[in-house]
């Protein structure tokens, strides 16, 4: 669980600053008329965003997690700010199991 722990954490970070960018980029589109900055960032976030989903696909399933916990953690990735609580609460939820499965063995 650990090996996918880190992909996931380097992407929700990744993602996270890209989509602010993203967001300072809208506005500078639609607030200012400076539209080239948008057309750049949109396709490199939604491609981090799809690595994104396969991280939290590949950590879900080696942690077990529920399909809506899941759903909630991919969804996390399109609000800005909400990456980085998302990968706190998702460390130490892992961190967790981690340690549960380390006393029983």
């Amino acid at each position: 669980m650990e090996s996918a722990l880190k992909p996931f954490r380097v992407l929700a970070y990744i993602v996270g600053v890209m989509l602010l960018i993203l967001c300072v980029a809208m506005v500078m589109r639609y607030g200012f008329g400076v539209d080239g900055l948008s057309k750049v960032i949109a396709p490199i976030h939604g491609g981090l965003y799809m690595l994104y989903l396969v991280a939290v696909m590949n950590l879900g399933m080696k942690a077990r997690w529920s399909w809506p916990y899941m759903l909630g953690v991919m969804l996390g990735g399109t609000v800005p700010f909400l990456s980085f609580y998302v990968e706190r609460r998702v460390t130490v939820r892992v961190a967790g199991q981690v340690d549960g499965r380390t006393a029983e063995a």
